[in-house]
């Protein structure tokens, strides 16, 4: 590309993100602390500016904090055209042009897309509509749960025991409401972090009186007379009565707009390469469009040139960041987001913390401490080597941990440090689920080819 091409893209080039939350509000800063003094647009669904959503399924739902506060600071001035609360409806890539809902077109000379994700909703839209049935992704979820929970319901039910479902029944229990939970898979947080740390998980719910049922699934919601709903019907032929449903079953990447566009964009994602430049739907990088955040899928070079999904507060800011420069940069001084995916999550008073790509493990070593304290660490191997470690309540360990997964360390560890009592010795099977399967909650998603993915239609001779 040429130089003076750059020269003018960074003084009077237009820039568009797509996605006004964590990731395009960290890209605009990004773009203009690297010197580009042209337009920037930022296009946004909700009427809100950028907001931090971690919080709504903890301090919020708890009454700790107002979900009408929750916005993320600017770190700088951006000046930018803020387009709020008008979402995005397709993509003219060879004219470069953004539509929009109320029918306006934006143009761009970059574009960076950062639309993350949606809450998976109750498949049975007339059971979703019912009176008490709740999803919980945006800050307008998380005020109206409140507001439900303070009222006290005689039963909350919570349908999906991944993080963000573990954190509302969590809540439910620190406000003393009887909760259950229903998971179809074998324990709490299986599909993210196994079996072994699943089954912990497990005793902890029930040590605080959650009425946990696992191997189920929810086939029906009953509503009353005048629509509000009055019970769940359970896969086992069970029935639980109760007035306020939250479905807690995943998220869905926001890529609908992008039908065609041409974009390598699915329901895993977009694809693009490690220096966050999307690929099209023949598998050729573009050079004008980028993509951020959790709608994003690239390839690391520490996970086997996987291509992963990370739906991550850390990285949303890093992969933005990297994004913004490669945007205005040379491709002499671009740079690879090579990210090591960190999690965390607090619920039932314990505080949970992961680092690399734990469901990518076929083992696991408690190194430090012990399951039955629930005070530990966890290192997953694969191959020979750690991808992943995580921690209950002893969060210490976990950056030496980081540093062996960068450096490819040898799984199992051998290390003087790794506490020696009996669980500790021996790696064991991890416990994921088959990934054929659907679970509730993996923060990191494998999501190499998919065949729902394709479009291209191959014709022979041509």
């Amino acid at each position: 590309m040429p130089a003076d091409y750059l020269d003018w893209l960074r003084r009077e080039g237009r820039i568009v993100i797509v996605g006004a939350s964590l990731a395009g509000l960290r890209a605009a800063e990004t773009l203009r602390a690297e010197g580009f003094t042209g337009e920037l647009t930022l296009i946004g669904d909700e009427p809100y500016e950028p907001y931090d959503r971690p919080p709504l399924s903890k301090a919020v739902l708890l009454g700790k904090a107002d979900p009408q506060h929750t916005e993320l600071p600017h770190l700088r001035e951006i000046d930018a055209k803020w387009r709020l609360g008008v979402p995005a409806t397709g993509l003219d890539m060879p004219a470069k042009r953004v539509r929009l809902a109320d029918g306006d077109e934006v143009e761009y000379d970059r574009l960076l897309i950062a639309t993350g994700v949606r809450a998976r909703p109750w498949p049975k839209e007339s059971e979703a509509q019912l009176d008490g049935v709740f999803v919980l992704r945006t800050r307008g979820d998380a005020a109206a749960l409140y507001r439900r929970l303070k009222a006290g319901p005689r039963r909350v039910l919570v349908i999906g025991a991944g993080f963000t479902g573990s954190e509302i029944a969590s809540a439910c229990r620190e406000m003393g409401l009887a909760v259950t939970v229903a998971e179809r898979a074998g324990a709490p947080l299986v599909g993210a972090l196994g079996g072994v740390v699943g089954a912990v998980s497990a005793e902890m719910y029930r040590e605080n009186g959650v009425d946990l049922r696992t191997g189920v699934m929810v086939t029906g919601l009953e509503g009353d007379s005048v629509g509000r709903v009055r019970a769940a019907h359970l896969s086992d032929e069970s029935v639980v009565e109760t007035d306020l449903v939250v479905v807690s079953l995943g998220s869905m990447r926001n890529t609908e707009w992008l039908r065609g566009s041409e974009l390598g964009a699915g329901p895993r994602g977009i694809a693009c390469d490690a220096g966050c430049r999307a690929f099209d739907i023949r598998g050729i990088v573009t050079d004008d469009v980028f993509v951020a955040g959790d709608v994003a899928r690239s390839p690391h070079g520490l996970f086997g040139y996987q291509f992963l999904s990370l739906e991550h507060w850390g990285n949303a800011v890093a992969q933005a960041e990297i994004a913004a420069h490669n945007m205005i940069s040379p491709s002499s001084d671009r740079r690879p987001h090579l990210w090591v995916p960190a999690f965390w999550s607090s619920q039932f008073r314990v505080n949970i913390k992961s680092v690399g790509v734990p469901p990518m493990g076929d083992q696991i070593m408690i190194t430090q401490g012990s399951l039955g304290e629930r005070r530990f660490v966890g290192v997953y191997g694969y191959q020979g080597r750690i991808i992943a470690a995580v921690s209950f309540d002893n969060t210490r360990w976990l950056e030496f941990y980081q540093r062996e997964i960068e450096r490819g360390a040898p799984f199992p560890v051998e290390y003087p440090t790794v506490d020696r009592r009996p669980e500790g010795r021996q790696p064991v099977p991890a416990e994921f689920p088959d990934p054929s399967l659907p679970t509730h909650g993996p923060t990191v998603t494998l999501s190499g080819y998919s065949p729902t993915d394709r479009q291209l239609v191959f014709t022979p001779g041509h």
